[in-house]
């Protein structure tokens, strides 16, 4: 199902999984309800602004609340103009949603770029700096207010743990799925509480090979 069309909200999901717990033999039969009507095949973009405990320390947390407001204006329309759904916001991280991994990684790309543009005209102090985490797969898409799934685990823990300021870090399964010859990635290999986390850097667009 297209992503411009949701899938039900919270409520709904809530009540399949209730009677889920009630109904051990209804597991199979309600495991895939919850797969159709909730399941998409998407990527993710996990955005996390940098520098929190620095500048709140610095700042204030009003200082930085501000800045919060800011990056969500700078980095909405870049989302939107990728054919994006905007997801959810908790605290200075920012999750949206898109039909490809191409789409989420030009948006990522949109938004470092919204990002330079605030930056050329506030104060130094209110400057706006982010990592972006991108995976891509099959997912539980709750209306407009959440998702889960293993490559949302692995967008979060790239774009909020792992990529450094202005850094992109996509998934193994959202890298094999970008278009052959369009980008530039280097391979990372990371280790987190004991399990071992492929990842790939954006480094540069590629020039278009010319048509046929």
């Amino acid at each position: 199902m297209p992503l411009r069309v949701p899938p039900p909200g919270r409520e709904r999901l809530s009540v399949l999984l209730a009677e889920r717990n009630q109904n051990p033999d209804s597991v199979k039969r309600i495991d895939r309800e919850i797969a159709a009507t909730f399941g998409r095949r998407i990527a993710i973009l996990a955005l996390d602004m940098c520098d929190f405990t620095a500048t709140t320390q610095r700042r204030g947390i009003i200082h930085y609340l501000a800045m919060i407001e800011e990056m969500a204006r700078a980095a909405t329309p870049a989302v939107e103009a990728n054919h994006g759904v905007l997801i959810k916001q908790e605290a200075d991280n920012l999750f949206a949603a898109f039909e490809s991994p191409q789409a989420a990684l030009e948006a990522a790309l949109d938004i470092f770029i919204a990002f330079e543009a605030v930056n050329t005209v506030v104060p130094d102090e209110r400057d706006l700096y982010g990592s972006i985490g991108i995976g891509y797969g099959d997912i539980i898409l709750v209306g407009r207010e959440d998702m889960f799934g293993g490559e949302v685990n692995l967008a979060c823990k790239l774009g909020e743990d792992l990529a450094q300021r202005h850094e992109i870090l996509v998934t193994s399964a959202a890298h094999v799925a970008l278009p052959p010859g369009r980008y530039r990635f280097s391979r990372r290999c990371y280790r987190v509480s004991g399990v071992e986390i492929e990842a790939f850097r954006f480094e540069e667009r590629l020039a278009e090979a010319p048509a046929a």
